[in-house]
Formats: structure tokens, sequence, C-alpha cells
């Protein structure tokens, strides 16, 4: 038997089953430091992650809540002249306060009301463009109606001017055509007369008096009768009357009586008339007056000296 042989087969086998147990639970310590090594990573991964997320998140939210504070600023800029328009507005911006409030309520996490509240957000954006729309075009017409307004007043104006002008021109040349259609006179005289129809100067030898004039031409006037008013006054200023007097106006003035009157046929031609004042028991000496009218006006004066 080989003793040497059978020392080291004796050696050999109590040394493995002595080491190898320890060997095992050290690989199983390492395996399982390392597994909890990854594990550990993987769970900072997974926190780092969630923790990126919910930043994320709250930036976004932020954001969102600055987009309605901004559109809140916007429509607190936005007016109009309508009634209507700023009920609407004013609906819109409770709106928008109300919205912004909700956010701030709302957890960054909450992804589904987040994404609610976006939508609302770009729905009241295009609410507001509309109002910008609708405001921008009502401006626009009250501003062309208000310049088409200014513009009728500024026409009515000028035809006012231009009527009132033509009015002004019209009652002018009216004016005008009423006093070129008033008939005149000329040579009115006063001459005084004896009982043989002779012409005196002296006041004891006066039968009579006549008043001569003649009705000049004018095409204008009204043809038709017209009646001559003469006034004779004495020297002392007293009115000679007999039994044709009568009483007349002119051009609806205050009545007068006159001396004496007579009516002609007038066609627009000269007529040549004389009137007659009879029936005065006695004349003075002095300066005796006549005044001749129509109904439209006077048509002059005369004197008579009598010695």
């Amino acid at each position: 038997m080989d003793f040497n042989k059978d020392l080291d087969n004796t050696d050999y086998g109590s040394y493995d089953q002595e080491t190898d147990p320890n060997k095992k639970m050290k690989i199983a310590t390492i395996a399982l430091a390392a597994v909890a090594v990854v594990l550990a990573g993987f769970l900072a991964y997974i926190w780092w992650q969630k923790s990126t997320l919910i930043n994320d998140l709250n930036i976004e939210k932020e954001e969102l809540t600055a987009q309605m504070i901004d559109l809140q600023n916007d429509y607190a800029t936005l007016s109009s002249d309508y009634d209507s328009i700023n009920s609407q507005l004013d609906s819109s911006r409770e709106e928008v306060s109300q919205l912004i409030e909700r956010i701030k309520r709302t957890e960054a996490t909450n992804r589904s009301m987040i994404r609610k509240y976006e939508k609302e957000l770009g729905t009241l954006r295009s609410i507001m463009r509309n109002y910008i729309v609708q405001i921008d075009s009502l401006n626009t017409l009250n501003k062309k109606l208000t310049a088409d307004a200014a513009k009728a007043r500024r026409e009515a104006a000028e035809s006012r001017r231009q009527s009132e002008e033509l009015s002004r021109e019209v009652q002018s040349l009216s004016s005008q055509v009423a006093v070129g259609a008033v008939i005149k006179a000329r040579g009115i005289r006063l001459e005084a007369y004896n009982g043989s129809d002779k012409l005196t100067d002296r006041s004891s030898r006066v039968k009579k008096m006549i008043v001569s004039l003649a009705l000049v031409e004018n095409d204008l006037a009204k043809a038709g009768p017209v009646r001559v008013y003469v006034r004779v006054k004495d020297p002392n200023g007293i009115l000679l009357t007999n039994s044709t007097q009568r009483t007349f106006s002119v051009a609806g003035g205050e009545p007068m009586i006159c001396s004496a009157s007579r009516e002609v046929d007038y066609q627009g031609k000269e007529v040549e008339m004389g009137i007659y004042i009879n029936e005065i028991p006695s004349f003075e000496k002095g300066i005796y007056t006549v005044e001749v009218y129509t109904e439209q006006s006077k048509l002059g004066e005369a004197e008579l000296m009598l010695r």
C-alpha cells in the first residue's frame, strides 16, 4: 500500500468539504448585493422620473395659469360702445376668473382636468378673437356711419344755406318786382281856377282847385282800375273836404281822409288825369299843399301860393 497516496487523498477530500459552504454563501451574498444595487438604481431612476414628471406638470400648470392671467388681462382691455357686447364681455371675464381659480385648486398631476382647462383656454381665446372682430367691425361701421352722418349734416346745412340764399334771392326779386310794380306819377301840380275856368293865384277869385298828374307807364304794374286820392291842406294845415271825401289807407296803414279821389282804368300805359276840389266856401291867402296817393303808395306832393 502506498502511504503517500493515501495521505494525499485523505487531505484533499477533507479540505473541499470544509470550504464549499462558505464559498456558496459568499457567492450568494455577492449576488444579493448586486441585485440590491440594481434594484436601488432602478428605484432611484423611477423616483427621478416621477420627480421630473411632477416638476414638468407643475411647470405646465404654472404656464397654463400664466396664459389664463394674460387672457384675463386681454379681456380687461376690451371695451365697446354697445351694451349687448359689454354684457357678453362681462360674462366671459367672469368665466376666465373662475377658470383661473379652478386651475389653482387642481393638482398638477390631474392630467385630465389640466387638459380640460387647456381646451377651455383655447375656447375663451377663440371667443375673445370673435369679440375683437365684432368690436372692430362695429367701430368701423360706427366711424362710417358717423362720417356719413357728418357728411349728411354738412350737405343738409349746405342745402339749407342754398335754400335760404335762394329764398332771400326770391324775396329780394319779389321785393324788387313788388317795388317795380308800384304805380308812380309825374307832373303833379295843384292849380286854382276862377269862375270862368281860368287859372288864378288870387285867393278871393278862386272857385275850385284841380290836382293834375300823369300815372307813368309800368309793364310790371297790375292792370285794372286804380283810384287816386288827394289830400289838400290850407295854409293853416287844415284838410279841405267836401261831399266827395272818403277814407282810404296806404299798404294797410292807418286810415286817412281824402279831399277828393278819382278812379281810372290803368293798363300799364301812361294815363293823364285831373282831380277837382269843389264845394269849398272860400280860400285864404297862403301856401296850399297837396299829397297824392294810391292804395299802394304815396305818389308825391305839390304846393300852390295864393295871394
